[in-house]
């Protein structure tokens, strides 16, 4: 079956509360693309990445996934200059613990200090006076992991931030943090190819905690002609990069994926895979059909 058109296609892809009073269409968008090579400095086009914002929301995406170290803070700017001020349903995420010193490069800082100066600036960035969720971007190993998230608890005591979630994480770091902060949502590499999460993503579900896969669009070698999704693609008529998020979609009620681009065709494109619909039975026969080594 064809994705149909539809001026909003995201809001088919239903809903979902984050923290319990957030409310976003499950199909979202991710603002790491928005930046130079290497997540590193301004895009190539910076009125491009204005025009894909604007034409995400125009789709009727309302969760904008973000983080203080993509550029740093380039995605952030921009989310303020293309978005600002902002619609009332349009929940911005973004993080905090890693720090950048240069292209390509990612430092765990979980001072409780660096992390409050990041939400500070964070807020700035985006010209808001509280952020809606702010994550963790990763553990850092150093530093008492009651001492970073303490922080966090802190700024959303101040109002400063609203809700707290977490990146890459165990199903064990999850609890571990559980016993110290309310965690609304977790965010973690999972795709098609790649479902080595599965349970993490299956703790999410059972405690109703927003399961936000990053890098959902995971093509690649699935995609290559004759391969398992092109063909599956095919036969529905549709993109494989609109069946791999129509397959997230379906995955599990609490999956919030976020793909990005600096494309406004292509975020065209991946916002009507919401359109797409798979029963149950195609969803097995795709999930069997591409065989995740790390899956079970």
């Amino acid at each position: 079956m064809s994705a149909p058109t539809t001026p909003r296609p995201a809001d088919a892809s239903g809903t979902f509360a984050i923290g319990g009073d957030l409310v976003v269409n499950r199909l979202g968008y991710g603002s790491m693309q928005l930046t130079g090579p290497g997540v590193w400095g301004s895009p190539k086009d910076p009125a491009e990445a204005v025009r894909v914002l604007r034409r995400a929301v125009d789709l009727g995406v309302n969760l904008i996934d973000t983080a203080d170290s993509y550029g740093p803070f380039t995605a952030e700017l921009l989310i303020k200059e293309a978005l600002h001020p902002y619609p009332s349903d349009l929940t911005i995420a973004t993080k905090a613990g890693l720090a950048r010193t240069g292209p390509g490069e990612w430092h765990p800082i979980g001072r409780p200090e660096y992390l409050r100066q990041q939400a500070e600036l964070s807020l700035r960035h985006l010209g808001v006076d509280r952020i809606d969720l702010f994550q963790l971007h990763r553990i850092d190993p150093a530093v008492p992991l009651a001492d970073q998230l303490g922080e966090l608890v802190s700024l959303r005591q101040e109002g400063k931030i609203r809700h707290i979630g977490l990146s890459e994480v165990s199903v064990a770091d999850l609890g571990r943090a559980r016993d110290l902060a309310e965690i609304v949502s977790v965010q973690n590499l999972y795709n098609l190819a790649d479902r080595s999460a599965e349970d993490v993503l299956e703790y999410a579900e059972s405690h109703a905690i927003g399961f936000i896969p990053w890098f959902p669009v995971a093509t690649g070698e699935l995609a290559r002609p004759g391969g398992p999704l092109d063909k599956a693609a095919a036969d529905h008529g549709v993109t494989p990069s609109q069946l791999a998020l129509a397959w997230l979609l379906h995955r599990s009620p609490v999956m919030l994926p976020i793909p990005g681009t600096s494309s406004v065709a292509h975020v065209e494109e991946n916002t009507a895979a919401a359109l797409v619909t798979l029963s149950d039975e195609e969803f097995a026969a795709l999930t069997a059909a591409v065989a995740s080594p790390d899956a079970g």
